[in-house]
């Protein structure tokens, strides 16, 4: 990894933290996410791609993950190529839509949402 992407976050570095990651990428994606809520509780996290902001919260949230003793299932949705189903969401889940945005899930069911500075995984657990 060369100086410049260690200190502007290279393409390495965020391979590897994303690996716990599970992408939303389709409402396919969407609906096999909220059935696994039925077998333990997972988490969506929304995040815009091209918010300063945004990025600043789901670094800080992705360290606090890694420290994490539960592991928990973790998805991600880009909300810049997939707004439609952060909206189907909202609408399905009865949870106003922000960003960046935490949304839990258990059986089904919201059970827990933060946005922005609010957002830590003391919300899952």
């Amino acid at each position: 990894m060369s100086f410049f992407d260690k200190i502007f976050n290279g393409k390495e570095e965020n391979q590897e933290k994303e690996s716990f990651w599970k992408k939303i990428e389709s409402e396919e994606g969407l609906k096999n996410a909220i059935e696994n809520s039925f077998n333990h509780r997972i988490a969506i996290f929304k995040h815009s791609t091209s918010c300063f902001i945004s990025k600043t919260v789901l670094r800080n949230f992705e360290k606090e993950i890694e420290n994490l003793d539960q592991k928990v299932e973790l998805y991600f949705l880009d909300l810049l190529k997939y707004r439609s189903i952060s909206n189907k969401i909202a609408e399905d889940l009865g949870v106003r839509h922000e960003s960046p945005q935490l949304i839990v899930i258990e059986n089904g069911k919201a059970i827990n949402s933060a946005s922005h500075q609010h957002i830590s995984a003391d919300q899952i657990i």
